[in-house]
């Protein structure tokens, strides 16, 4: 997986770099050059303008100028205070203005309709750590970045102004970092084959979604569950003793209207997972509150057998309350809960800009996993580390596929996958799907679509 980094913790790997300076930055310009011809097909008769700033960035910017030229690319350098408003028409812009420290508003000089653009390092303009843009960045068709990745091209609308993104290596150790961006090789890795000797029970699911009148999230999320690779889906729906329409493969599970706790809970010991709160509304939680946490606070943290006090669970949609949150946090086993940004902030999330840095520090002090869904899904484990998922198109933005990824968090749990890597492959396996449906997609389309793309270690690139 590639690393990222923060500005400052790649400012601290430049810092203690064995090599020069100077060495290092030819060797990024090199890298930039090469992105530039490959853009451009070629360099005969091609035209380039470069804008170069003070620092670095512009140091990076100048070498590639130079190595361009050698190539029989005709440049010209502009400063960014005295490049022209309108850029004269060219085959390519490089933007290595301003790199990730900028810290002002910063607005590149209008182009050329039909432009294309390569970033350095990141779109000048765009806050490398936040994805924050000031100013009117230039968007780039590719931004080439180096030795890791920044957090502000994942994070909107930094990840938009970046375009295609690339990873030069310049010969900087980035080991130490802590957060990596999800691949397909990292997911094929994590994911166990199906065991010669499993059975339904082998990789069981319990799940207490929906409500009266409203079972659509409960089916999204069963169904998710059994196409993940659940072998035996238990599907309870508060106040529903029947439900006709609910999946045919799922199990049904009677729970009383209100009082539903310890039913919930009854014979969990069975079960590889358990998720709780696809479409079960959030009054309904909070008014069971203190008997729903605490059932799940004593039967699940610890109180009971070993068995049950282990068992994977999570937490979604109406059963994203302060409340729960507090039980879980007493727990043993593992606990993975799935806030889009509305339950973020209804649990207490912080919401300064720094998107990785905020889920980290919540991961740590509630001791769960937390996958935090968005543009770019943020995993983050209590000991620190994070996992970016960024495969997801924008058209996954659109109701119920939280559903259907909850199911799939759970599945994966059952299959015996870690707590943290299952919160993410769901994600990216999420986003793979989507990427298949294409727009106009709707929630039920991904389900289908999941086996096919759940990466194999047989065919892991």
């Amino acid at each position: 997986m590639i690393a990222i980094v923060t500005p400052d913790q790649m400012a601290a790997v430049d810092a203690a770099a064995l090599e020069p300076v100077e060495e290092l930055i030819e060797r990024a310009g090199r890298a930039v050059a090469r992105v530039a011809i490959d853009m451009m097909g070629g360099t005969y008769g091609r035209r380039v303008v470069v804008v170069a700033g003070p620092g670095n960035n512009g140091a990076d910017g100048r070498v590639a100028a130079r190595h361009l030229q050698r190539r029989g690319v005709r440049c010209v350098v502009f400063a960014p205070g005295s490049a022209p408003e309108m850029l004269p028409p060219v085959d390519l812009v490089v933007d290595a203005a301003f790199g990730t420290g900028l810290r002002r508003p910063f607005s590149f000089p209008s182009l050329e309709p039909g432009t294309s653009v390569l970033a350095v390092d990141i779109p000048s303009g765009v806050d490398g750590l936040t994805g924050e843009a000031s100013g009117s960045p230039a968007p780039a068709d590719v931004t080439i970045t180096f030795a890791a990745l920044k957090p502000g091209l994942l994070i909107e609308p930094g990840r938009s102004f970046a375009g295609k993104i690339e990873v030069a290596d310049i010969g900087l150790d980035v080991g130490e970092a802590r957060s990596h961006l999800v691949d397909r090789a990292a997911v094929a890795s994590w994911i166990p084959a199906v065991r010669p000797d499993g059975h339904k029970w082998t990789a069981a699911t319990r799940i207490i979604a929906g409500s009266r009148g409203m079972t659509g999230a409960a089916h999204l999320s069963a169904r998710a569950a059994l196409r993940t690779g659940s072998g035996y889906v238990q599907l309870g729906t508060p106040g529903l003793d029947d439900d006709p329409t609910a999946p045919t493969e799922a199990v049904g599970l009677r729970l009383p209207p209100l009082e539903w706790g310890p039913q919930a809970l009854d014979g969990i010991n069975r079960f590889g997972s358990l998720l709780v709160g696809p479409g079960i509304e959030t009054g309904l939680c909070e008014n069971l509150g203190d008997e729903l946490a605490d059932n799940l606070g004593s039967r699940l943290g610890g109180a009971e057998t070993a068995a049950s006090a282990s068992i994977p669970i999570v937490f979604d949609g109406g059963a994203l309350t302060p409340r729960m949150l507090s039980v879980l946090t007493d727990r043993t086993g593992p606990t993975v809960i799935t806030p889009h940004d509305g339950e973020w902030k209804r649990i207490g999330g912080s919401l300064e800009s720094d998107r990785i840095a905020a889920t980290r520090d919540f991961s740590a002090t509630h001791r769960v996993v937390v996958l935090r869904k968005g543009p770019s899904t943020v995993v983050a484990e209590p000991d620190g580390r994070v996992l970016v998922v960024a495969n997801g198109p924008r058209h996954l933005a659109t109701a119920g596929t939280g559903d259907v990824l909850a199911g799939m968090t759970a599945a994966l749990l059952a299959r015996g996958v870690e707590a943290f890597q299952a919160a993410a492959a769901a994600a990216f396996i999420h986003g793979e799907a989507a990427r298949s449906a294409g727009p106009g997609m709707i929630a039920g389309d991904l389900i289908d679509l999941i086996p096919a793309a759940i990466p194999t270690r047989e065919t892991r690139p």
